[in-house]
């Protein structure tokens, strides 16, 4: 860290490139993240991959001038988090990167002061326009985020019933239909009915896209 000429710390710089400290589990995610920022942004990249590794980076070598951390990593618990990282960056922008966030989730981080909500499924072009927003000192909320926000009936839904949580816990697993089947001495047409049913609920595409926003929403 630096020290300007009325005592208050500005961010190590490299050349003209802001620093962004990025956090995420998913190797190939922050790789592909990283790797493209690097070539193709105004971003010099730090990596970490757990939240005590990225807080101990802020510590030592931060403030960063923007960071984005993985919603779901190991240690982020969510918006303890969140709120923690943004005191450690000391009043520079902070964001998530997450999957499919329910609208409690966005309501939570935007009170706690979130600089952006960039949705892994954007891709990596999206995501350097939302880093140059949040660099500009906007804050980022995807469009469809805000559409899903602001209109109730497009959240209703129903709760997953204790057979539908199971079997989508056996899905997070990599298992297919059979499988299931076999584990949970359940009939075929059962377990289809079932995953058809939980994926509705929850507004999935597919299977994967169901354990992506499960494991948003805290239920695997």
């Amino acid at each position: 860290m630096q020290m300007d000429a009325t005592g208050s710390v500005t961010p190590k710089v490299t050349g003209s490139k802001q620093r962004l400290l990025l956090a995420d589990d998913h190797e190939m995610i922050l790789e592909v993240f990283a790797m493209f920022l690097a070539n193709a942004s105004s971003f010099d990249v730090v990596t970490a991959r757990t939240f005590e590794e990225a807080a101990a980076r802020m510590q030592k070598d931060g403030p960063f001038d923007i960071t984005l951390l993985d919603w779901n990593m190991p240690g982020m618990h969510g918006i303890v988090g969140l709120k923690r990282a943004i005191q450690l960056s000391e009043g520079r922008p902070v964001g998530i990167i997450t999957g499919e966030p329910s609208p409690k989730i966005v309501d939570e981080a935007v009170a706690a002061g979130v600089a952006g909500i960039i949705l892994k499924s954007s891709g990596v072009r999206s995501l350097v326009n939302a880093l140059n927003m949040i660099a500009s000192g906007e804050r980022y909320l995807p469009f469809d985020l805000l559409v899903r926000r602001n209109d109730p009936e497009a959240n209703a839904g129903d709760d997953l019933t204790p057979k539908e949580l199971l079997i989508l816990r056996e899905i997070a697993k990599g298992k297919r239909n059979k499988e299931i089947c076999a584990d949970l001495r359940l009939a075929l047409p059962t377990v289809k009915m079932h995953v058809s049913s939980l994926c509705r609920k929850l507004g999935a595409k597919n299977r994967l896209h169901a354990t992506v926003l499960a494991r948003d929403l805290g239920l695997i």
